[in-house]
């Protein structure tokens, strides 16, 4: 035998031994935490007790205490000295990690929460009273016999359902897969987004941006109405690919509550505009500046809201956040152009296609998962509310700097289509004395 060869085995057999013996001695000390679980807020402190087994003549030596990930939760560099007392812990962000021993057996699970703000109900409940203020406005501006129509020759509410409850799922599944192939929470964000009906906001950008805010309205009631089937449908079909269990509660509740407050407003301004003209004739006035500050408010005050969740965002979560909405669209234009549909209304139905009631998916992902995967999972809703206005701002913007530059253009436009719908009607009438004529 090679003396070289057996005095490397020799080598090997007292390492395995030290090991072992130091392993016995790491196995004799454990330290147990109270209480086993710990949830803390974000940046709050709460003390944590421990105790110390050891065997009955045994020598404590020192241990000391670390978090896997100090970014949701730390110890200041804690080392136990006595058999029992107690350190503090810190909540840094919204996650879980352990607290784990250095010298010894034993870990503590961590949560880390968020606190209820009154910001976030002082949002919610303002967001809430002036889109109803602006829904009364949008009845008193509609044209009912336009949607009627629309209702019956429904090109333009079938295109917008297809590219609401068709389109956007297929598109949020897919854009999740790609840039969260590892990370099924996100997956799930991007999906309850996509799988939500349109959103309000859709009615005031076609408006603002001077599209057909019939159309748009009646394609938002059908949507927000077809979401009681249509999402539980996605959620339970190809939302299992995403998560494996099937127990999802929809709120049926709260979406009856937006189908709600789309009509009652509505009707509002259906009767202001019949029985108190003045009333309506002031409100249609202000109907797109009124507009215009809301959003700006939504905007501003949403970022302002959710500026915790800032610290998650990623180059993927931008992404997403953009590219959700702005395929959204695009395909939607693309599928209305190649049915021909006029300008004013291709311009609607891609609003509509792009533009997710977000506070729904939020709705549903809070009340859905547990904290904080609840707040974690809402940074893909949140992403895509905080994305989705950009390019409808950017063609804002440049309508008014076009506007300003060219006014007698503006003017000359606003005459040809004054002369159009007056040609239009004066033909209507002609047809229809032909008959009477003849």
């Amino acid at each position: 035998m090679c003396p070289i060869s057996g005095m490397v085995q020799f080598l090997i057999v007292v390492v395995t031994l030290l090991l072992l013996c130091h392993a016995a001695v790491v196995r004799s000390l454990q330290v147990v935490f109270e209480p086993k679980n710990a949830t803390v807020h974000m940046h709050d402190t709460i003390p944590i007790a421990y105790q110390i087994l050891a065997a009955p003549d045994e020598n404590l030596s020192p241990v000391r205490l670390y978090t896997e990930n100090p970014n949701v939760a730390k110890v200041d560099a804690f080392v136990i000295k006595n058999q029992s007392g107690t350190f503090n812990l810190t909540g840094n962000f919204l996650g879980k990690t352990e607290v784990r021993c250095q010298g010894a057996y034993g870990k503590l699970d961590v949560t880390v929460i968020r606190k209820k703000r009154v910001i976030d109900t002082v949002f919610t409940s303002s967001v809430a009273t002036l889109v109803s203020i602006l829904y009364i406005n949008f009845g008193c501006a509609l044209n009912w016999g336009e949607m009627i129509r629309n209702l019956k020759r429904p090109i333009g509410p079938a295109i917008g359902f297809v590219g609401q409850f068709v389109v956007m799922p297929l598109l949020s599944f897919g854009v999740g897969k790609l840039l969260f192939p590892a990370n099924p929470e996100m997956q799930l964000g991007m999906f309850f987004t996509g799988v939500s009906p349109a959103g309000g906001a859709s009615n005031i950008w076609t408006v603002v941006l001077d599209g057909n805010m019939d159309l748009s309205v009646t394609m938002t009631t059908i949507s927000t109405l077809a979401a009681f089937g249509m999402m539980p449908m996605w959620l339970f079909t190809l939302g299992k690919v995403i998560f494996d269990q099937g127990d999802i509660t929809v709120p049926y509740s709260q979406i009856s509550t937006y189908a709600i407050a789309l009509v009652i407003p509505l009707g509002i301004g259906f009767l202001l505009s019949r029985y108190c003209k003045k009333v309506a004739t002031f409100l249609v006035r202000i109907l797109k500046g009124f507009s215009a500050v809301l959003l700006l408010f939504i905007i501003v005050f949403a970022i302002v809201t959710n500026l915790y969740l800032f610290e998650l965002f990623s180059w993927q979560i931008v992404l997403a956040g953009m590219g959700l909405p702005y395929l959204g669209y695009l395909l939607g234009y693309l599928l209305a152009k190649i049915l021909k549909q006029p300008a004013p209304d291709c311009l609607a139905i891609a609003i509509e296609t792009g533009i997710q009631n977000t506070g729904i998916a939020i709705f549903l992902l809070r009340f859905t998962l547990p904290q904080p995967q609840a707040d974690l999972t809402t940074v893909a809703p949140v992403s895509v509310a905080m994305m989705t206005p950009l390019p409808l701002l950017i063609m804002f913007v440049y309508k008014k700097i076009k506007a300003r530059l060219y006014p007698a253009r503006k003017k000359l436009n606003m005459a040809v289509q004054e002369l159009t719908i007056d040609g239009n009607s004066n033909t209507q009438k002609e047809d229809r004395l032909i008959p009477t004529i003849s």
